[in-house]
């Protein structure tokens, strides 16, 4: 059974088990998130796709912990007028651990 899950703007493909880097969510390390944008759960049954979501439908997550990604490096540069800006970015994110998904 699996899941397709929409959080931070953007969609993952969940199991029971799983563990994801979502988004960063205000939810403290330890603590339970509902994910109740879900657009399609897959089972014995058949798919189930919604219109844009499914109706009663949600995802329990456990948040595991919260941290940055990898530096990414931002260069900008104009040629002939000496001018380079040198920038870092780090994304934050949650990781979370998938527990059960209701349909």
């Amino acid at each position: 059974m699996y899941a397709i899950i929409e959080t931070g703007g953007k969609q993952y493909q969940v199991s029971e088990g799983d563990e994801i880097r979502v988004e960063k969510l205000p939810v403290e390390e330890g603590g339970i998130v509902e994910i109740d944008k879900v657009l399609a759960v897959s089972d014995d049954e058949g798919l189930k796709v919604g219109k844009p979501w499914i109706e009663n439908a949600k995802v329990t997550a456990k948040v595991l912990r919260h941290g940055k990604g990898e530096k990414i490096i931002v260069l900008k540069y104009k040629a002939k007028k000496n001018y380079r800006k040198r920038q870092g970015h780090r994304q934050p994110f949650t990781e979370i651990l998938i527990e059960k998904i209701e349909k």
